[in-house]
């Protein structure tokens, strides 16, 4: 009988230490939904009323605040605001932005076409020379002499043709030995004109009237053929370089006016198209063409940047808009308009660009008025409230 009853009192101490415990659990949970609910009180009563409110009057449609049957769902609180540009008709010169760069007129480096030391240098780095004048000689001494032996030896073939001659016309020879003498006689005729072109390359001339480069030879350097000794440059006038997209090259003409400015000086010179390239770039895409500026003044360096506007038509009714409207897309471009307080995006084609304004050709009208700001923010079809 004894062993029978402590099992049994086992049993009921756990269960009800089990249950202690499960109270002890539930008091806690109870606890700290309490405080909870003291903070939301204390620290949040504004949501806890307007919760209150919105959950009793929205529900039913009331006008109550922040309920979706009230007036904030109605849109006029909830409409995002923006700024708008209204299309009008403006004045439009079709120009084409470029960047060029500035060339010499004509250009050359001065390179000595045969070996040998130089004995004189009239070389004034970076000062005017005239067309022909000697900027340098080297030694051609054994040119001279070899020269001058040539001139002997036609002298005695000269002599020696004139005999043949005369015993030709008497037959005391064949016409065959009178050739053979004649022949002597024109070869070292030849020689010595070669002669002669040699020695003249001793003497190295301005090719043009420009200004000179500058220069590390001096008398008594010794060079070689293709030697760089110098560079010439004319640069009154001078030339601009610069490139066009091809869908413009059928608009550019001879002739045509451009406003140069330099970028280091900020100034702006008019220049005239005198050329462009018949063929079009296959790479880019464009069509290089060249200007010429008189340079009077030295104003212009070859080498120098230069940024180019090519002007080339007016237009009285272009429909421009401001670039941070126009949205750039996969298939093309497009803005978003404001029609009846609310966006509605729009397909648009755009013309002429420059750094403030984008021409629209296709997909506005006047009077339609287009978001500037805000563009990220909005969707089609949100409300929007326009401000200034």
């Amino acid at each position: 009988m004894q062993t029978q009853e402590h099992p049994t009192s086992e049993v009921t101490e756990t269960r009800s230490g089990s249950a202690g415990r499960r109270i002890l659990w539930l008091l806690v949970a109870l606890a700290a939904v309490g405080a909870l609910a003291f903070i939301k009180i204390k620290y949040f009563p504004s949501q806890s009323a307007e919760g209150k409110g919105g959950g009793a009057k929205g529900a039913a449609g009331a006008p109550g605040k922040g309920g979706p049957g009230g007036a904030g769902g109605k849109g006029g609180s909830g409409a995002l605001p923006v700024q708008v540009y209204v299309v009008k008709a403006t004045s439009l010169a079709d120009e084409v932005a470029a960047t060029g760069s500035i060339l010499a007129e004509e250009s050359v480096v001065i390179k000595s076409e045969i070996s040998g030391k130089i004995t004189s240098l009239n070389i004034r780095e970076g000062q005017p020379v005239s067309k022909g004048q000697l900027l340098l000689s080297i030694n051609a001494d054994e040119i001279q002499a070899a020269l001058k032996k040539q001139e002997y030896n036609i002298r005695l073939y000269r002599d020696q043709e004139k005999r043949q001659r005369t015993l030709l016309d008497k037959e005391y020879i064949s016409t065959q030995e009178y050739e053979q003498s004649n022949n002597l006689l024109l070869t070292a005729q030849a020689d010595l004109q070669s002669l002669r072109a040699s020695l003249a390359k001793a003497y190295v001339r301005a090719p043009f009237a420009g200004v000179l480069g500058l220069t590390t030879a001096t008398v008594g350097t010794y060079v070689s053929p293709g030697a760089e000794i110098t560079t010439l440059s004319k640069v009154k006038p001078v030339k601009i370089n610069f490139t066009v997209p091809s869908r413009f090259s059928s608009l550019v003409r001879t002739g045509d006016p451009i406003i140069i400015t330099d970028e280091a000086s900020n100034k702006k010179y008019e220049a005239k198209v005198y050329a462009l390239d018949p063929q079009i770039d296959p790479v880019s895409r464009t069509q290089t063409v060249r200007a010429r500026y008189a340079n009077t003044r030295d104003e212009l360096r070859p080498g120098a940047f230069v940024k180019v506007n090519l002007q080339l038509s007016q237009t009285a009714d272009a429909l421009q808009v401001p670039t941070e409207a126009v949205i750039p897309e996969a298939t093309g471009y497009s803005v978003y308009t404001v029609q009846k307080g609310k966006m509605v995006p729009k397909k648009v084609k755009i013309g002429v660009r420059s750094d403030r304004l984008i021409q629209i050709t296709d997909g506005l009208a006047v009077g339609d008025s287009v978001i500037r700001t805000g563009i990220l923010q909005v969707k089609p079809g949100d409300a929007v409230k326009v401000t200034k």
